[in-house]
């Protein structure tokens, strides 16, 4: 649905639609195999960061409230896709 959606929240990488839910998507591009999965990044500051720019994009796209939505984290290394889903609670 959207792409580098950016508010004065904070910023969301991807915002798609999968089944019933509105998913906002942190993505991690890796270099180093041995650098982990980049997800340790998505640290609570991160995630209340997403968070924050999540709740305003469904203010400001007049988003129904029962509307289930969830956080994932992809993370890229080469041809490597890793993919949390539902990665953190609000």
């Amino acid at each position: 649905m959207e792409r580098n959606y950016r508010c004065k929240l904070g910023e969301i990488d991807l915002i798609a639609r999968e089944g019933g839910y509105l998913v906002f998507v942190e993505v991690k591009y890796r270099t180093d195999e041995h650098a982990g999965y980049g997800f340790e990044s998505v640290d609570v500051k991160k995630q209340r960061r997403i968070v924050r720019a999540a709740s305003w994009y469904l203010y400001e796209k007049h988003v129904r409230e029962d509307q289930s939505c969830r956080f994932d984290v992809i993370s890229f290394l080469g041809e490597k896709i890793t993919l949390v889903r539902d990665a953190f609670q609000t």
